[in-house]
């Protein structure tokens, strides 16, 4: 059985709130831009007159993505339309596990995953084939959230290139309305947002918006 991080959002200011969640980019290889996304939005009214909680949850399966597009990410504006999705495994320090997937682009896809060779540890490898630009193709990390995968974080891809991608487990509450899929500017959204670290190993996270504006951040163990 799949193991779900939980992220549940209480909103105790005056006002209804709209909060978006994001995750922390991966490490690529390569040192290309990086870019994130919205994976999840919602509105949530104050808690003492509604008594609602809003709940975040990502399956904590790891998921290589490919997705196409016609133009280079913008903020605000949808990352790309048609998107393959992998389950796939990180690299170990020691053995093996099926942590390498090869993409095509005609038909768009992602193999099923083999043992890939020198991986980095902690990463996932995406090998991409030859093709003309345009179209252009997004090769990450995705997330299985509230029940759709979405591209979380991404490189445009290169052709003919072997990306290593290695996802961090932490992931960020914020104010305001980003639509999943939604490319934003992680450096801006993750200021004054509320980080919630997953890699203690703990899956379960209390946020709450306090009347002030502030947030404070529970593990629950």
């Amino acid at each position: 059985m799949s193991t779900l991080l939980t992220i549940n959002v209480t909103n105790r200011t005056a006002a209804t709130q709209n909060f978006y969640f994001f995750q922390q980019p991966s490490l690529y290889t390569g040192g290309s831009m990086v870019y994130s996304n919205s994976l999840y939005c919602h509105t949530l009214g104050n808690y003492d007159s509604t008594g609602s909680v809003l709940t975040f949850q990502a399956n904590l399966q790891y998921y290589a993505a490919i997705q196409q597009t016609n133009t280079q990410p913008q903020v605000g504006q949808s990352s790309g339309f048609a998107s393959a999705f992998r389950a796939i495994d990180l690299a170990p320090a020691s053995g093996t596990a099926n942590d390498c997937t090869t993409a095509s682009v005609d038909p768009l896809g992602l193999s099923p995953p083999t043992v890939g060779q020198n991986v980095q540890e902690g990463a996932f490898r995406i090998i991409t084939p030859a093709y003309q630009e345009p179209p252009m193709y997004n090769i990450g990390s995705a997330v299985q959230t509230n029940g759709s995968v979405v591209l979380s974080n991404f490189v445009v891809a290169s052709p003919a290139n072997t990306t290593d991608c290695q996802p961090i487990l932490r992931y960020y509450v914020q104010t305001g309305s980003y639509t999943p899929g939604t490319v934003i500017n992680f450096t801006q959204s993750s200021v004054n947002a509320a980080m919630c670290d997953f890699t203690g190993g703990h899956s379960s996270i209390n946020v709450t918006l306090n009347p002030n504006g502030t947030w404070t951040v529970q593990i629950i163990h």
